[in-house]
């Protein structure tokens, strides 16, 4: 499966999350334009709703190339999943569902994670475990230095003391 360098699926989701936040129309036709334009696929023809199947379903693909989607707006209100990272992974899945429509839900999930993955930084939890075991590692090779220095040390005190030794008795 081919998808966009992570330059340009930053950018489609940059538009994505602008669409989610301010409603601006032309956001969402950015990011859908730079999508169809790496696949070099016409633009699909997407409707608004304001629920979809009594609120079961978020994004509805036909094999006309129709997308139906429930606008952002409409989102926030009355979902348990109401967050703007789930209606953009459903814009992932529904565009996913339009460029492989054979074997289509398998491979439209495989394509939402992939489209997701590596877009945001590792959370900061992630990266302060990764100190602290860095840290730890640090430290460990420390001491395994420091005790490697500790032993020569003794070693050239026992030698030094031999040799003044040697040297008392003439």
């Amino acid at each position: 499966m081919i998808l966009p360098p992570l330059v340009c699926r930053r950018t489609i989701d940059r538009d994505l999350t602008e669409f989610f936040q301010t409603q601006k129309i032309s956001a969402f036709n950015r990011a859908i334009s730079t999508f169809c334009r790496f696949y070099a696929v016409k633009r699909p023809k997407i409707e608004w709703y304001e629920y979809l199947d009594w609120g079961k379903t978020a994004g509805k693909t036909y094999e006309n190339g129709l997308i139906h989607f429930i606008h952002p707006s409409n989102w926030k209100r009355g979902r348990v999943y109401n967050s703007e990272r789930m209606w953009i992974q459903i814009v992932y899945h529904e565009m996913g569902h339009y460029l492989f429509w054979t074997d289509a839900e398998r491979k439209a999930d495989a394509f939402t994670r992939r489209m997701v993955h590596g877009l945001r930084p590792r959370p900061e939890r992630h990266r302060r475990a990764a100190r602290v075991r860095q840290a730890g590692r640090r430290r460990a090779e420390r001491r395994a230095v420091g005790g490697q220095r500790r032993a020569a040390a003794v070693k050239a005190r026992i030698g030094r003391k031999r040799a003044s030794a040697r040297c008392r008795r003439g």
